[in-house]
């Protein structure tokens, strides 16, 4: 082998050697022994949350015909998709809900407007249309609970976006409060009302069962017609009735049962969604008015319901 030859061979045994190294120590360390020129490096972007600002709203109410004045930094606070207002209540929001009482009972045209604020990204539990009014309709009791006429209250829910919870999920007053002087001579809004209870009186709310069921689902429909039975109780201070039925299967004895704890567990879900108590009358019928043949499955799941009216 002449000496040009020996050469030539070992610088291609240096490029072989080069190329041998090259790729255990380089893309067998880089890229996990895949073909390096065929590897992607992906680069993950990192997205940070925007984190808003929790808002605090001010609790204010102030009477623009008249000398009634409050703010103060405390206020009726809720879990996020919760309607229930969290406890205690500060101790001045309960001083100056007392103000108002004492300036309503002066002012018997006055009455307040609580309007409830509510997001579209929460959960609506509620019996209500809207957890905005189911909030309102908190507040309402808390101050009713305290003396305020119910008659002067005014209960009402709207959507806000725009307040966010804190960094635990509760919202800092999403309420708003306003003060309005009636007309003694206009009763257009009195006259909407009583049409609404006359309605309900024609057309109750009536809740489905079936055999040994006790839950409760309400449509959009149902849910405006308890709004409208709670407002009927607030302002003419009618009673509700709810009458327990069943269908026809069984013992007719324990179908009364029957009948009258589907009349309390419906009792109950009014209660816990803000409608007093003292308001509410159960009965049960058990099976003896069927409003469709029991000889039929469609028929019996007709007649297992609950009516809900106002007297």
């Amino acid at each position: 082998m002449s000496k040009k030859t020996s050469y030539l061979l070992g610088i291609l045994l240096t490029v072989i050697l080069g190329t041998i190294l090259y790729w255990f120590l380089c893309c067998g360390m880089c890229c996990g022994m895949e073909t390096c020129k065929n590897k992607k490096v992906e680069t993950e972007s990192v997205v940070i949350p925007e984190i808003k600002e929790a808002t605090k709203n001010a609790f204010m109410i102030s009477d623009a015909n008249g000398d009634f004045n409050i703010k103060m930094n405390d206020n009726f606070n809720f879990k996020t998709s919760d309607f229930s207002v969290i406890k205690p209540v500060s101790e001045h929001i309960t001083n100056g809900m007392l103000k108002l009482k004492d300036y309503l009972l002066a002012n018997s045209l006055k009455t307040i407007d609580i309007t409830g604020f509510y997001k579209s990204d929460e959960v609506n539990d509620s019996a209500y249309p809207n957890l905005g009014l189911a909030r309102a309709n908190a507040v309402k009791n808390h101050l009713v609970s305290l003396g305020v006429p119910s008659k002067q209250i005014n209960t009402l829910g709207a959507l806000n976006d725009g307040i966010n919870p804190d960094e635990n999920s509760i919202l800092f007053g999403p309420l708003k409060f306003g003060v309005l002087t009636a007309n003694a001579d206009d009763t257009s809004s009195i006259d909407a009302l009583k049409a609404a209870c006359d309605a309900v009186r024609v057309n109750p709310l009536v809740l489905q069962f079936k055999t040994g069921q006790a839950a409760i689902s309400l449509t959009a429909e149902q849910r405006q017609k308890i709004a409208d039975i709670s407002h009927c109780v607030d302002k003419l201070g009618v009673k509700i009735q709810v009458i327990g039925h069943t269908d026809n299967t069984g013992d007719a004895a324990k179908n009364i049962i029957l009948g009258q704890e589907r009349a309390d567990f419906a009792k109950g879900y009014l209660i816990k969604n803000g409608i007093l108590e003292n308001h509410i009358e159960t009965s049960s019928k058990g099976q003896v008015e069927p409003i469709a043949d029991n000889a039929t499955d469609e028929g019996k799941a007709k007649n297992r319901r609950t009516v809900v009216t106002i007297n």
